[in-house]
């Protein structure tokens, strides 16, 4: 017994050593899924261990590998499902051909045992989900009942075991699994020679070792949490985007006031001139060029500044900005670029012709307050 469990456990650890190698680390948070998601079906062969309750006295061979103990490779099939990435429970059929084991010679015993299992996929519990892992380590607990076809008997029995997955891809994984099914006397047909017996030699014993393939159905993945985090600082960047627009707006009405009441009425055109003629500010979500908070009404606004300066006859400068607390100066420069060359790009579908816009960067810089508001670029009309 002690030599089964020795070879078994080396077994367990040199893969899994091998295995611990390839693991990625790309863990989150999840949240539950459908109950038609993460479905499997095990199938897989196993080699068979029987340790009977009428051996007891008899002083045999404790050798896993005695033919008189050992049986020929016994199927097994298994549905389950994941209820989440470190709780699932599994109904496990396996038998065909076992031992009842009393002397040292061989006595067949044609056997079915049905368990219900809860799996623990520890490597999830303990190191978080990813979907990528290569190596995930199972140990499980359950019980069920078994028959001897043989004797034309029924058994209880309680299970335990380590099962251990090896990604193959994302729908087949390879088992190797070892359990012990500990189980009534009647399982193999026989009873209990002796009294006083205790423990172990109180029940038939099952060891087996059993390699196999899982398959995943359906969906085989979780969803990812939502980061509450990121979506509150993204929101707090689109308030803070608006509010310096709606600063600028004030800003630009307090200015038009003044020269309102400074200019004579033959002037008001000329006023209207200067108001439409403001630059206008297009902002960029960190590290993007082609979207922001308020992208599309930026675009809006572009386009009212672009007819006017068709009317002119002018075109308009495009200066791209990016700020200098995130990012690489050479990065923020190219940053820069982009951002002035995606508003560009969009003038040009606007109806002005290319050679009448021009473009420039700034680079990283730290003018407005919050620094994300330094995100932008800016439209203006030259004459």
């Amino acid at each position: 017994m002690k030599k089964l469990l020795i070879v078994l456990a080396f077994a367990s650890v040199s893969l899994s050593s091998m295995a611990q190698g390839f693991d990625v680390v790309d863990k989150y948070r999840v949240a539950t899924n459908s109950f038609w998601s993460n479905w499997f079906i095990q199938v897989g062969a196993q080699y068979d261990v029987w340790y009977s309750s009428e051996e007891h006295g008899q002083n045999l061979d404790r050798s896993p590998f005695k033919k008189f103990r050992s049986s020929v490779p016994v199927p097994a099939i298994a549905i389950g499902k994941w209820f989440t990435p470190g709780l699932g429970l599994r109904t496990k059929l396996m038998g065909w051909q076992g031992r009842m084991v009393y002397d040292d010679q061989k006595h067949e015993n044609k056997y079915w045992i049905l368990n219900e299992h809860i799996l623990f996929n520890l490597s999830n519990m303990l190191c978080g989900y990813n979907p990528n892992r290569v190596w995930n380590v199972i140990p499980f607990v359950g019980g069920g009942v078994g028959r001897s076809m043989t004797a034309n008997l029924y058994s209880m029995d309680l299970s335990a075991g380590l099962l251990q997955e090896f990604r193959l891809s994302r729908k087949v994984a390879l088992n190797l699994e070892v359990a012990w099914n500990r189980c009534e006397t009647d399982i193999d047909g026989g009873s209990v020679y002796s009294n006083g017996n205790r423990g172990w030699d109180t029940h038939d014993n099952n060891l087996y070792l059993e390699l196999g393939l899982t398959f995943n159905l359906g969906k085989a993945t979780w969803e990812k949490m939502p980061d509450v985090d990121a979506i509150k600082a993204l929101s707090e960047s689109q308030i803070a985007a608006l509010r310096a627009q709606l600063d600028d707006a004030n800003a630009e009405n307090n200015r038009l006031k003044n020269l309102l009441a400074n200019q004579k009425p033959a002037e008001t055109p000329k006023t209207v001139k200067e108001f439409v003629a403001v630059p206008v500010t297009v902002y960029f979500y960190l590290d993007k060029t082609t979207s922001g908070p308020s992208y599309k009404s930026d675009l809006i606004d572009v386009k009212n500044l672009v007819d006017v300066a068709k009317d002119k006859g002018a075109g308009v400068l495009v200066t791209g900005y990016a700020d200098s607390a995130t990012g690489k100066p050479d990065h923020n420069q190219w940053l820069s670029e982009k951002r002035a060359e995606q508003v560009a790009n969009e003038i040009v579908k606007m109806g002005m012709s290319r050679d009448k816009i021009q473009t420039a960067a700034k680079g990283g810089v730290a003018i407005l307050s919050p620094i994300n508001l330094d995100r932008r670029a800016t439209v203006e009309i030259k004459n």
